[in-house]
């Protein structure tokens, strides 16, 4: 396959399942957040950076760093729900952008005093 086909289907498959879990979303809230909340990105950039031939610690290295990234993300959706009842949803949006930037700084000091440089 070219380089060019091997992209463009990357690009789509990808975007479907965007898609496919927008969908759902719309018809099951709980389905939907359930699938929304599994890996299905870092698991696609796993399968797409094995297919390409990227050496292995590239790939292990990708999947460790992400367990890393995740954790301090883990407030905004808590704090999402609780703003978008009091503010609007572009405030809400931004105000919890703005905790998960602020939690991931604090985390991020934190994890690098245990040796994780997450920066």
């Amino acid at each position: 396959m070219g380089s060019f086909s091997f992209l463009a289907t990357k690009y789509l498959i990808t975007a479907a399942l965007v898609v496919l879990i927008s969908e759902v979303v719309k018809y099951t809230g709980k389905f939907g957040a359930l699938i929304a909340a599994l890996p299905v990105v870092t698991v696609l950039v796993l399968v797409w950076l094995h297919i390409e031939g990227q050496p292995v610690e590239r790939i292990s290295n990708h999947a460790w760093y992400t367990f890393w990234y995740v954790v301090p993300t883990l407030p905004m959706f808590l704090s999402f729900p609780f703003l978008l009842n009091r503010l609007n949803f572009w405030m809400a949006l931004s105000a919890a952008a703005t905790i998960t930037v602020v939690c991931f700084g604090i985390f991020a000091l934190l994890l690098r005093e245990i040796g994780i440089d997450l920066l």
